[in-house]
């Protein structure tokens, strides 16, 4: 069966949820993704800043083999070993205390959204559920996650959403304490703003809303899903905006992609005066904290935080962006660079399909952030080398399509 076989079959019978590329992907090792025709791609989109340790790598295939021989799944009810292990390192280099395990980054939300939720229900009344969340945002695609992200207003035929969402402006404070009410149960933010075309948000900024959920005693809630687990050089997100105040500490994490590796894991974290919100019975979960895809997340922090890991990301995150520098001196086709660690933005003169197709058939795999921005996020491990030839091929494409 050839490869334009299977795309056409695959557009037969799956629900028609993307646009299908041109190629079918058969292969993974390091960094690099091989399609069925045997070409190689370098792997700049990492399944959406998914595969932080690239594909393939031995440390996660020696632990899939081994637990998936112990044991794979459980009721969540049961204590294990491997539940307690990955709990542990979040708490351990975190200023949170408490874990709740999902599958994925929309779960996650979920999670936090509810638990925000009944806690201001049970400590400011009954009728304090409203949350803020941010022009510009994404947090996910279920029905709680989708009411906090803003594409909801272009698409009413989901409707009805939750009630009580408003959107205030990205890094503008003013536009957050406009919609301060007492009914305000939770912020929920983006350190980067992924979908939104890789914001960053000012320290400042984060450092206001943290200002204002104690002053007006509210959740501060990070969606860290595509920011986290060492994606902005830093273990978690929130240790990567600092003032001169230090770090702003959210009460609620949310938490996935980078988390497994590429293994379907997530993670709620929070303070134990909103965690504790989550009781026996309000919440729950048939997969999430399974033995397999806690002995995964274990052994894929357990590599991002081993020493120089993350000193060695920061390098190849300044060498990235110095290098994109230079291409924007000289070819006047890239309009601006943002982004931070290994989560970089880069706007050009192109259209971004244009643009992304044509770095795919150099060899390079990227994917779209926003209306047209070009978004790369490499594995974590990331060679200089692999970084330089990831350069060329963005030179070379940008010169080709002058």
């Amino acid at each position: 069966m050839t490869a334009q076989d299977i795309i056409k079959k695959t557009e037969d019978i799956l629900v028609n949820t993307y646009n299908a590329q041109p190629v079918v992907m058969d292969h993974g090792k390091g960094v690099y993704s091989y399609d069925t025709d045997g070409k190689k791609y370098i792997d700049f989109a990492a399944g959406i800043a998914v595969a932080s340790l690239g594909h393939a790598h031995p440390k996660m295939l020696k632990t899939i083999t081994k637990q998936a021989k112990r044991l794979m799944t459980c009721q969540a009810s049961y204590a294990t070993k491997e539940k307690l292990e990955a709990a542990q390192i979040l708490i351990d280099n975190s200023c949170f205390d408490l874990v709740y395990f999902s599958n994925s980054g929309t779960e996650s939300v979920e999670a936090a959204l509810k638990c925000a939720r009944k806690w201001a229900y049970e400590n400011k009344g009954h009728d304090c559920n409203e949350i803020i969340a941010f022009k510009n945002s994404f947090h996910g695609r279920t029905y709680g996650s989708a009411s906090v992200t803003e594409k909801r207003n272009v698409q009413p035929f989901f409707a009805p959403y939750l009630n009580g969402v408003h959107f205030a402006e990205f890094n503008d404070a003013s536009s957050v304490r406009e919609l301060i009410n007492e009914n305000t149960a939770a912020i929920i933010v983006e350190p980067i703003q992924g979908e939104g075309g890789l914001t960053p948000a000012n320290p400042y900024f984060l450092a206001d809303l943290r200002n204002i959920c104690d002053k007006h005693n509210i959740c501060l809630i990070f969606d860290e899903i595509q920011t986290g687990m060492g994606r902005l050089g830093t273990f978690f997100a929130y240790e990567s905006f600092e003032t001169s105040d230090g770090v702003t500490e959210p009460d609620i994490a949310c938490l996935a992609k980078g988390m497994g590796g590429g293994f379907p894991v997530g993670a709620m974290v929070a303070k134990k005066k909103f965690g504790e919100a989550i009781t026996v019975g309000t919440h729950g979960t048939t997969y999430g904290g399974n033995p397999l895809a806690c002995a995964v997340a274990t052994t894929v922090m357990s590599e991002i935080l081993s020493d120089g890991f993350l000193d060695h990301a920061n390098k190849v995150s300044a060498y990235l962006i110095d290098g994109l520098q230079q291409i924007q001196r000289t070819s006047n086709k890239i309009t601006e660079i943002r982004g931070q660690g290994l989560m970089i933005g880069v706007d050009t003169t192109f259209d971004i399909k244009e643009l992304l197709s044509a770095l795919q058939k150099n060899g390079l795999m990227a994917t779209q952030a926003g209306k047209a921005t070009l978004r790369l996020t490499p594995p974590l491990l990331i060679k200089m080398e692999e970084a330089q030839e990831a350069l060329k091929i963005i030179d070379k494409t940008l010169k080709e399509m002058s």
